[in-house]
């Protein structure tokens, strides 16, 4: 078999590549976390697919690369209106994929996968310029041309999203792309390819190639043909792609890991706190941005704990397809592993699990339970290192100044939310907060045009507006003499 039935539609498992649907010899297993059910076999590739795609994307850049911003943007504007017309289609595939909350794909996901299509075609068109200036009468004049075949690696916690995030800016660039999906939610980028190529994406401009890292993902990223490579995902597996990267000199865009802290000062809004707090858990706790840590100013520390207590009681955990489940499942079982891993080595460290810990085999074997972790050991592995899991601790801090210290004290900068009542107190919490995107009395409020990455572990490089282009194009200054002209 080589699709898959879900919700009505047939995706189809085999790769995508060079306009036209590619198999595999072996395959893997794509098994959904919502229920433990077996989707399909998934072909599985190798050097040989990852060595086709590239070729595929290579000699589809040139005429790719010559149209106009104005046509390449034509064809991307049709492509986000055939995936509009599918979101429900696209929806229900990943939710069944990857177990995140069919409600949150309706009406907030694929809607954002359109708007990552619409935006940055039509940012090309509409805001990528820059002002000609002089130097000593000679006029300079900054453009951005198209940079080549792209490897985008993406994640399996909001897999089609993340991917559109980069698949707009560098198919806008004139830049055509081989994705290679999580092999544990790799459906909706199958699907994704039909889309496209039914709203006249040429061949070779965008491929897909299925299956893990090292098989997948290595030959990929060591081929000298490929111009950019963007990966979502671990530091280690980072590392790993930066030395392939170092082969060839390819330039790299990583947003990996995160630690966030939440820190709720004492003059916060405390309903509002709580609020910020609970969505920590969204997306059962795998979000690369979540504000895992809370921090807490002592004064108020014990009414928030007790108000946060009552609202995480409440909290309805189950099937993702159910209107009223606030949390679903985690992706897979190896990860539900990971997850009871670190509670159970913070436990036996000192921490105290205040509630939560274990799986709720009740609903199912990929559902764990909303957590809260105190008493951490300062400096463990608990408040250290990234669970992606439903998991929080909790920390008291006295002074303003100790709490910035806790804040910033893991190896990570991705995001960070904070809670104050006081602008001009929290603008100078804020100033010396070490991180590539900070919340402050709201969280995961995201501008397209905005930049967005990591500090210190948790990345290299922005994306978003300009900075995207500025990656996934070649930026060129030409510099015109007053001299010389005959006319």
């Amino acid at each position: 078999m080589s699709t898959i039935a879900i919700a009505g539609v047939e995706v189809d498992t085999r790769h995508w590549i060079g306009g036209r649907r590619v198999g595999s010899a072996e395959t893997f297993t794509d098994v959904s976390p919502v229920d433990g059910a077996i989707l399909g076999e998934i072909s599985r590739g190798g050097s040989t697919e990852a060595d086709a795609a590239v070729a595929a994307a290579t000699a589809a850049f040139p005429a790719w690369a010559r149209l106009t911003p104005r046509e390449r943007g034509a064809i991307l504007h049709a492509v986000a209106d055939n995936v509009e017309a599918h979101i429900e289609q696209l929806a229900n595939i990943e939710t069944l994929d990857n177990g995140s909350l069919l409600r949150s794909h309706l009406r907030g996901v694929m809607p954002r996968v359109v708007m990552n299509i619409r935006f940055f075609a039509d940012y090309v068109i509409n805001d990528l310029h820059h002002p000609v200036w002089e130097t000593r009468g000679h006029e300079n004049h900054v453009s951005w041309d198209p940079s080549g075949p792209t490897v985008i690696i993406t994640p399996w916690n909001a897999p089609l999203m993340l991917a559109t995030w980069r698949i707009g800016p560098a198919l806008a660039s004139g830049d055509t792309v081989i994705l290679k999906p999580p092999e544990w939610a790799p459906l909706t980028a199958s699907y994704f390819a039909d889309l496209a190529h039914e709203a006249g994406l040429p061949a070779g401009v965008f491929n897909v190639v299925q299956g893990y890292g090292p098989e997948a993902g290595a030959p990929l990223t060591l081929n000298p043909d490929v111009a950019r490579i963007c990966f979502t995902g671990s530091v280690p597996t980072a590392k790993v792609i930066a030395r392939n990267a170092a082969e060839n000199l390819i330039p790299c865009s990583f947003e990996l890991g995160g630690k966030s802290p939440t820190v709720i000062l004492d003059d916060a809004d405390l309903d509002l706190a709580v609020d910020l707090a609970i969505e920590q858990y969204d997306n059962a706790g795998q979000v690369c941005l979540a504000g895992t840590r809370l921090l807490v100013q002592a004064g108020i520390a014990e009414e928030f704990a007790k108000r946060f207590a009552e609202r995480a009681a409440q909290i309805r955990q189950g099937d993702p397809r159910d209107e009223s489940t606030q949390i679903g499942p985690n992706i897979h079982l190896k990860h539900i592993e990971r997850i009871q891993g670190f509670v159970d080595r913070a436990r036996a460290a000192g921490a105290t699990v205040a509630y939560g810990g274990e799986v709720n085999t009740a609903i199912g074997s990929h559902y764990f339970t909303p957590t809260l972790i105190v008493d951490a050991p300062a400096g463990s592995e608990i408040l250290t290192q990234e669970v992606f899991g439903p998991v929080l601790t909790m920390q008291t801090f006295d002074t303003d100044e100790e709490g910035l210290a806790q804040a910033n004290g893991t190896e990570f900068g991705l995001a960070a939310c904070v809670v104050s009542g006081n602008r001009e107190r929290a603008e100078r919490f804020c100033a010396h907060l070490v991180a590539g995107t900070i919340w402050v009395n709201c969280f995961f409020v995201r501008d397209l045009a905005a930049p967005f990455g990591g500090s210190k572990k948790s990345g290299i490089g922005r994306e978003g507006g300009l900075w995207s282009f500025d990656f996934y194009a070649d930026v060129k200054n030409t510099v015109y003499s007053p001299n010389g002209w005959k006319e």
